[in-house]
């Protein structure tokens, strides 16, 4: 404060020819001495006469202070009355600012919430969340505790413990007073909380150093403390009196919030200047006492005890919880708060109609009032290029600087800026922290209540403890879990699958039945095989086709036959390629068609022989349907019938690819969807009507007397036919994926190659093997 004043009195740019001066006044954390000096400074000159000034000299136009919330209060119920303006450079909390609205209170540090914020921020970047929380034994401890406890709950943060310590030593209540110290030494040495928040005020420091001292006196196990503390302004690190020779070392790698500051040039060298023989301030001789415990020596009282001082010793050789020479961050608010009432007098000034009277009078004149609207919104850059802004509600909008506390053996320590809190970052986004800079004990502290959930593993809350406390459990099958500490297991993507370990998702294979694979190299290969036999089945009875067994079977049903045997066996390619818009469009349709025309041509031929006989019968009308036209119309008819089904399906709800993602765990199969189980199933069941009339006429004709009739193979076939497909459907229907289309091809191979078989391997046995019956009159002798 002292600085700031010399540095505007001796600045011609700001209240020229007007000198400021000061009053310091101590409040002793005591609201009767609050009181009292408030008083004092309004009124006192020689004597104490309340609402009366009698000294001319003492005009006084603003206060600044105090430190704690509680004193800035005391005051404001005096000064509000004559509307003083209070300047601040201690934290407040939205209901301290509340509780004083009605006074001119000027906050030049931002609201103590602000900081809740970046504690939340700071303990969730480092992962810590298992702490403990000291805090003084007052109201606004309790306040603090409960919005604190909520914004902890609300990000995953338990509190170990909460204590409280009280604002005086209980010297009376000794017991009392010696049960806390083992409390919260035991607190200390705790292995589990090793992140500890201290809030209250700058004598909390000295409890907890003395805590430490009187339980562990030698120091020996504080040594192996591994804590990490973290301070809210305005805690600072201050050791007076008996305390002097210990050292801080209980508090190396501690995080301290500290309202945002800057080095301003000329700070140190006037520091250095200060002697008692110079400056003839009444503290001095007191301070320069404690400093260097010695006292200067007079009449009244002698110096026994301690050393003589000289008056000459040098502040640059006390450690720094004795005195720093840096302009921390509460002095450089106070600067500030100094330079915002010499700015707002300067405007105040100049605003002024000009008088005759002289400046002074003029500045006389000026009421301590009239300097609410300059503060209020004041903006100035300070001496150290830093923008001094006040809102309209007489806030500051700076932030906070997070500093790192080293300790050195010497009993000194340095602060080193590790980071920042800009209150003007995006939410979320306040805190920044350059963890690189910071100087821990060994390593970052781990502060858990117990270890990580590793991936693959979820937390699961144990009963009567805190949501901090919690067991691992595995994930169940299907699940997985790919951070620390998860509250549940999710499912992967439709198109991947957990991996054995249940900590990530592994991409799922696209399978479908095709060449390349065993089972579609099998099918694909009897496929055809079969065609290749039709093949010399069809080439032998067209080379053939002048004997007598091939001219008794009608040799077009017997073509038509055999050309629709190959077609069908072809037809299971289509189910053995990657399945496509074309291919899923073509397979069910040919495979039915095909069918169709094979079974049809099969009841062509039973009908044409039972026909036949019918006709041999004297007087007869069947003559008439004897010969190739009602073979014709028959198949003709009936594959004709099938087009239509086939052609409905398409044009209605055709087949389509799908991608099948559910049956398999590890795969996603490519297949066909039908697109209408109702006309896929119409299909199937139109060739079993088919077949199922085939085999009826077969078998009413089987003991027909000829020798080339085919109606006991035709039963055979039908009976095989019909085997095959009526075990199709509970296959078929109890398969999925590559199985479901392996079993259909499967049934129409094996049906396929009944036909063939039944019907024209007896042929082909005469054909070829036993060519010598293959005349009219041997046939006819066997008969």
């Amino acid at each position: 404060m002292a600085f700031a004043v010399k540095k505007i009195n001796e600045d011609s740019q700001i209240l020229h020819n007007i000198t400021l001066g000061f009053h310091i006044y101590d409040s002793y954390y005591n609201p009767r001495m609050t009181y009292r000096t408030t008083l004092d400074l309004l009124f006192r000159s020689k004597g104490f006469f309340p609402n009366y000034k009698c000294d001319n000299q003492k005009n006084l136009m603003a206060i600044i202070g105090g430190l704690d919330a509680s004193t800035s209060s005391y005051m404001a119920e005096s000064i509000n009355l004559f509307k003083i303006p209070q300047l601040t450079y201690g934290s407040f909390s939205q209901e301290e600012l509340q509780a004083t609205k009605l006074s001119s209170l000027y906050c030049m540090v931002p609201k103590e919430e602000h900081q809740y914020t970046g504690i939340i921020q700071l303990l969730l970047h480092f992962g810590w969340t298992w702490i403990g929380a000291f805090t003084y034994d007052k109201n606004k401890g309790e306040h603090f505790l409960q919005k604190m406890h909520l914004l902890l709950s609300q990000n995953g943060i338990c509190l170990a413990f909460m204590q409280k310590i009280p604002q005086q030593a209980l010297f009376e209540k000794l017991s009392e007073f010696l049960d806390l110290i083992s409390i919260i030494f035991n607190i200390l040495i705790d292995q589990k909380a090793n992140v500890f928040l201290v809030y209250g005020e700058p004598f909390m420091i000295l409890w907890l150093r003395n805590v430490v001292f009187l339980h562990d006196f030698e120091n020996k196990t504080s040594a192996s403390f591994r804590n990490v503390w973290i301070l809210m302004f305005p805690i600072d690190f201050i050791l007076t009196g008996l305390q002097r020779a210990w050292d801080l070392q209980l508090f190396h790698g501690a995080l301290s919030f500290t309202v945002h500051s800057r080095e301003v040039q000329g700070f140190k060298e006037f520091l250095q200047v200060i002697k008692p023989s110079t400056h003839k301030d009444g503290f001095i001789q007191e301070v320069w006492e404690q400093l260097f415990d010695c006292s200067f020596s007079n009449e009244e009282s002698p110096s026994i005890i301690n050393e003589i001082c000289s008056g000459e010793e040098n502040l640059e050789t006390l450690p720094a919880p004795l005195f720093e020479l840096e302009m921390t961050g509460q002095s450089y608010t106070i600067y500030n708060a100094v330079y915002a009432v010499a700015h707002s007098l300067h405007e105040a000034v100049r605003s002024r109609p000009p008088h005759r009277e002289s400046q002074s009078f003029e500045f006389q004149a000026l009421q301590p009032w009239q300097l609410h609207p300059f503060l209020q919104g004041i903006s100035f850059n300070n001496s150290a290029g830093e923008r001094v802004f006040l809102n309209e509600k007489g806030e500051a909008t700076g932030g906070f600087d997070i500093t790192n506390m080293i300790t050195f053996p010497n009993r000194s320590f340095q602060r080193v800026r590790v980071g920042e809190m800009d209150l003007q970052a995006p939410k979320g986004k306040e805190l920044f922290i350059d963890e690189s800079m910071i100087i821990w004990h060994s390593v970052l502290p781990i502060s858990l209540c117990n270890e990580h959930c590793s991936p693959g593993y979820r937390k699961k809350g144990m009963e009567g403890k805190q949501f901090c406390c919690y067991n691992c459990v595995p994930c169940p099958e299907g699940k997985i879990s790919n951070q620390n500490d998860m509250d549940y297991c999710f499912e992967c993507s439709q198109d991947h699958y957990p991996n054995k370990e249940k900590k990530g998702c592994i991409l799922k294979l696209l399978v479908f039945l095709s060449f390349e694979e065993n089972l579609g190299t099998g099918l694909a290969s009897i496929a055809l095989c079969f065609f290749f036999m039709t093949s010399w089945v069809l080439g032998t009875f067209v080379k053939q086709r002048d004997t007598p067994i091939v001219k008794a079977n009608n040799h077009s049903l017997t073509y038509t036959l055999l050309g629709s045997l190959l077609l069908c066996f072809l037809s299971t390619l289509l189910f053995l390629s990657q399945p496509s818009k074309l291919t899923c469009l073509l397979r069910q349709p040919t495979f039915g068609i095909t069918f169709s025309v094979a079974i049809s041509s099969v009841l062509a031929k039973t009908i044409t022989v039972v026909v036949a006989f019918m006709a041999t019968k004297p007087g007869s009308q069947m003559k008439r349907w004897v010969g190739k036209r009602l073979a014709f119309s028959i198949v003709l008819s009936c594959f004709l019938f099938q087009v239509c089904i086939c052609i409905i399906w398409l044009s209605t709800s055709p087949p389509f690819p799908e991608l099948d993602i559910h049956s398999e765990l590890q795969e996603m199969i490519l297949q066909c969807n039908e697109g209408s189980a109702f006309f896929f199933y119409c299909v199937l069941g139109y060739m079993g009507i088919l077949a199922i009339a085939s085999f009826i006429v077969a078998f009413l004709a089987r003991k027909l007397p000829d020798s080339f009739n085919e109606a006991k193979f035709i039963t055979f076939s039908m009976l095989a036919f019909c085997s095959v497909w009526i075990s199709f459907f509970p296959a078929y229907l109890s398969t999925k994926g590559k199985a479901m289309v392996a079993v259909e091809v499967f049934s129409i191979l094996a049906s396929s190659a009944a036909l063939l078989g039944c019907i024209f391997l007896p042929k082909c046995y005469i054909i070829v093997l036993r060519p010598d019956l293959n005349h009219r009159k041997q046939l006819i002798k066997r008969n």
